[in-house]
C-alpha cells in the first residue's frame, strides 16, 4: 500500500509519516519510507528513497538563490529522475506491507510542479492523506476551503485523498467535528453569513456532496497516535473491492 501524506508547512507531515510507520511496525507491518523534500535537514526516520541524494535546496542556495528559487530550482533538477524514482518506489512497494511518502514541506512544490505530478502519474492506485491542522480553522468558511482542497488534490494529482485533521490533541475536536463531518451543517451555518466570502464558500459546500468522493474525515496525532488504527482502516479499505471510505 502507497500512502502520500501531502500538507501545508506546519501540518506535520514528517512526525507523521515517522509515528504512523512506527505503529504500523510495532503492529508487524513490514514498512518504507520515501523522503521527497529536498529542503528537509533531519528526518525522525531513515527514508529508503531520499530525493537528497539527488540534490538539496540549500545547496543551490550556497550558490546563490534564495529559500523559495532553491526549492523550485530543485524539483527542475529532478524532473529527468522522475521514471528512476517510481521505479524505485514501485520496488518498495513489492516488497513491503506499506510505502509512506513525505511530499516537501511547501505543499505547492508538489502539487503544481511537473515532478509531483507526474510521479504520482506513476501509481494511480496510491492514497492520499491531505493534513490540515487546526490552527487554520477560525471560521466557517475555513472549513470549506480545507475540504475542497482535498478535492482539489485529488483533482491534481489524479489520486484518491482523504481529508485528514492533524494535531488533535491541541484542540477541542468536538467543536471542529459539526462542521468537519457534516456538510449539510456547515452549508447551512454558511448560508447565515453575510460576507462574499460566505456565499462564496455556502454555493461551493451545497455542490459539494454531489462533487466529491464519499470518505470521512480522519482525526489524527502523531503524540498520542489517535486515530492511527482509523487511517489503518481506511488504508486497507481503499485497496480492498470490498470497502469504501465513508
Amino acid at each position: 500500500m502507497i500512502l502520500a501524506f501531502i500538507g501545508t508547512a506546519g501540518s506535520g507531515k514528517t512526525t507523521l509519516t515517522a509515528e504512523f510507520g512506527k505503529y504500523l511496525e510495532e503492529n508487524g507491518y513490514s514498512v518504507a519510507y520515501v523522503n521527497l523534500d529536498t529542503g528537509v535537514k533531519k528526518l525522525p526516520y531513515a527514508p529508503d528513497v531520499d530525493v537528497r541524494e539527488d540534490v538539496t535546496a540549500w545547496e543551490l542556495m550556497e550558490e546563490g538563490l534564495g529559500p523559495n528559487g532553491a526549492i523550485v530550482k530543485s524539483y527542475d533538477l529532478l524532473i529527468p529522475k522522475v521514471s528512476n524514482c517510481a521505479d524505485k518506489i514501485r520496488e518498495l512497494d513489492g516488497k513491503n506491507d506499506y510505502v509512506l511518502i513525505d511530499t516537501p514541506g511547501q505543499m505547492e512544490t508538489f502539487l503544481f510542479h511537473e515532478f509531483g505530478v507526474r510521479l504520482m502519474e506513476a501509481f494511480p492506485d496510491a492514497l492520499g492523506v491531505y493534513l490540515f491542522s487546526p490552527e487554520i480553522l477560525r471560521k466557517p468558511t475555513d472549513f470549506c476551503s480545507a475540504r475542497f482542497f482535498g478535492l482539489m488534490i485529488d483533482l491534481r494529482l489524479g489520486i484518491t485523498t482523504v481529508p485528514a485533521l492533524s494535531k488533535v490533541d491541541t484542540a477541542n475536536v468536538d467543536e471542529l467535528r459539526k462542521y468537519l463531518d457534516d456538510i449539510e451543517y456547515l452549508t447551512a451555518r454558511l448560508k447565515l453569513e453575510p460576507s462574499t466570502q460566505g456565499l462564496l464558500a455556502y454555493k461551493l459546500c451545497s455542490v459539494l456532496p454531489e462533487l466529491a468522493p464519499p470518505t470521512r474525515v480522519l482525526y489524527l496525532s502523531a503524540k498520542t497516535r489517535e486515530g492511527f488504527d482509523e487511517l489503518e482502516t481506511v488504508a486497507y479499505e481503499h485497496y480492498c473491492t470490498c470497502g469504501d471510505l465513508t
